[in-house]
């Protein structure tokens, strides 16, 4: 259900469920984990998905067995903002509840037009995950934090990029994030840890 396909210093991580709308179960959170954390010299990583949405979140049945307050999801956030090289999500569909985390934590977010992007978590009766109300905040500020995570706001995508909740929009995300990456894939290593550093 996790696909990864590595070209060079270019690490492709797909997630593959489309029949559950690339729901997340803890075991493909364990696995984006291990995946990132192996990526760990890779100059790029890009995160997808396939079919129309990007993920639904939580898998609704672990959810509830516990899956929402498992501490994997900032293991695996963590991971995607401790990485050294360049990290995009490539969103090629909706974006929701848990899963966006690990967009959040990469550098920069393309998206669909067609995408939308809704947490619904306190009306499921959780908390976020700890690093995700901050994260959402520096991009987006607190109030427009406030509406997605509190007010239960659904964004499209229009809206997301005008709130800087992603940076552009593209028919074809893969494409756009591997133009992206060109630049960082031929550059020195220490460059671009350096540069994610200073920013």
């Amino acid at each position: 259900m996790i696909d990864i396909t590595t070209e060079g210093d270019l690490w492709i991580v797909t997630l593959n469920r489309p029949d559950k709308a690339n729901s997340l179960t803890r075991t493909m959170l364990v696995d984006l984990a291990g995946a990132v954390e192996r990526a760990g010299d890779a100059k790029v990583l890009i995160l997808t998905g396939t079919g129309k949405v990007f993920s639904a979140g939580a898998d609704l049945d672990e959810a509830r067995a516990g899956l929402a307050t498992d501490p994997v999801w900032e293991r695996l956030s963590g991971a995607i903002a401790a990485l050294p090289g360049l990290t995009i999500a490539a969103l090629n569909g909706t974006l929701a509840g848990g899963a966006f985390g690990m967009a959040l934590a990469c550098d920069l977010r393309v998206a669909v037009p067609g995408a939308r992007f809704f947490y619904p978590v306190m009306k499921l009766g959780f908390l976020p995950q700890p690093s995700d109300p901050a994260r959402l905040s520096a991009l987006v500020g607190p109030a427009r934090a406030r509406l997605i995570l509190m007010a239960g706001a659904r964004v499209g995508a229009e809206e997301a990029l005008a709130m800087g909740l992603v940076d552009r929009l593209a028919d074809d995300v893969t494409g756009c994030a591997r133009d992206w990456a060109a630049d960082a894939l031929a550059a020195d290593p220490r460059l671009i840890a350096g540069i994610k550093r200073m920013v």
